[in-house]
């Protein structure tokens, strides 16, 4: 069994034995020399970006995150809150509450069943507004629809009542992603729980193997690599379509990457990109995103940022996002922060300053709790480079977003 290592004594030992001084590390890294000391005295904690940078120019293939990792795990001396373990359970139900108080719409008659298309089109729509609406502007919305369609499904039969049961799943689906777009992690697993029985209900099996993924990415958002690969890779050895089975793949680049693992992540790219090629008959509203022209692409590069190589991440995420709509605002806004935080990470804070300047605009707009994430990233990076005047002018635009509630 391997003794854990410190990971200040573990950064001395690579940088010495390739012969480096802490000045050249330092012009590698762009952290200041001084910092590096005494990080290496284990005076100063180190950054996960430090820890992923110095981790791939070393080629130590996860021996430096390892060490970070046991020095984190040890440090925590108090048990995870009962909250985590919901999240991690996933359990719950939000067709208890009936999605909204009222239940069966009165309005609505027995002969007046509208077809399960056209409340496909409804969500479309709803997506498309939730590009640029905050999380509790439009739940009320998305939760009355979704009770419409339920209470109509209850009243229909065959085929019609299959197909509204399936679109309902797809509505509780979207209520998941909101509400952990609005922070609110647990009701995010309960909606997407939810979804799973009404598509289920519907003859929709699928759908269970999608709640894989969406749960791989609360994980990675917690910083959790083994959990994001065992429930993506749980979600690929399914029967499931294609396409979630290549989100999946998505899922699993997403957490080797954040493990340090470039050849494992390489190959679940890889598997992502010929998956999501595959032609699929349109039978429900698509799962995913669907504001991006290359889905996978875009992935590879926040993966090269995990990766500990800010500057392919900053070149691949900055030719995607210049493909991303103009009216696509909550997408706009996480990548192009993305982009910001790749390129303070190697060292080209003006640049950094230069591109997240409008975003941060906009993040007063879309209240993303997911991409706040993104944004105390780039706060931390930030923080290095505290004497550029670029940096000054912003900081009190991150801080009024880093304070902003829902």
């Amino acid at each position: 069994m391997d003794i854990p290592l410190r990971f200040g004594a573990e950064l001395r030992r690579l940088r010495e034995g390739a012969g480096m001084t802490l000045q050249q590390l330092a012009d590698v890294t762009s952290y200041s020399r001084g910092h590096l000391s005494k990080i290496e005295r284990g005076v100063n904690p180190p950054t996960m970006n430090l820890v992923q940078c110095c981790d791939a120019y070393f080629d130590a293939g996860g021996r430096l995150r390892r060490a970070f990792s046991a020095e984190a795990e040890s440090a925590e001396k108090k048990p995870k809150p009962a909250r985590r373990q919901v999240i991690a359970t996933g359990v719950g139900s939000l067709l208890a509450t009936r999605f909204a108080e009222g239940g069966r719409p009165d309005h609505v008659s027995d002969s007046e069943l509208p077809p399960d298309a056209l409340f496909q089109d409804q969500l479309h729509q709803m997506k498309q507004l939730g590009q640029s609406l905050r999380p509790s502007a439009i739940l009320p919305a998305l939760r009355s629809q979704a009770s419409t369609v339920i209470a109509l499904a209850t009243r229909a039969t065959g085929p019609s009542r299959a197909g509204l049961l399936v679109t309902a799943s797809r509505f509780a689906e979207y209520i998941g992603w909101v509400a952990q777009e609005g922070g609110d992690e647990v009701a995010a697993l309960n909606a997407t729980a939810e979804a799973v029985e009404l598509a289920r209900a519907g003859g929709d099996e699928y759908l269970a193997d999608y709640a894989l993924v969406r749960r791989a990415l609360v994980m990675y958002y917690n910083g959790n690599a083994p959990r994001t690969i065992a429930l993506a890779q749980q979600a690929q050895r399914s029967g499931a379509p294609p396409r979630i089975r290549g989100l999946a793949a998505q899922r699993e680049a997403q957490g080797h990457a954040l493990a340090g693992d470039e050849r494992a992540c390489g190959r679940a790219l890889d598997r992502a990109r010929d998956l999501l090629a595959v032609e699929e008959a349109p039978s429900s509203p698509v799962l995913g995103t669907t504001q991006l022209a290359d889905p996978v692409s875009m992935v590879t590069g926040w993966c090269l940022y995990d990766l500990g190589r800010p500057r392919q991440a900053a070149a691949v995420l900055d030719r995607e996002c210049r493909r991303i709509a103009p009216h696509a605002l909550n997408t706009r806004t996480r990548y192009g922060l993305r982009r910001a935080l790749a390129l303070a990470a190697s060292g080209e804070v003006d640049s950094s300053c230069e591109t997240a300047r409008e975003l941060l605009a906009f993040m007063s707009v879309i209240r993303s709790a997911t991409v706040r994430t993104d944004v105390r990233r780039l706060d931390r990076e930030w923080s290095r480079f505290r004497g550029n005047p670029a940096v000054r002018g912003l900081r009190p635009a991150l801080a009024n977003v880093l304070n902003a509630g829902n």
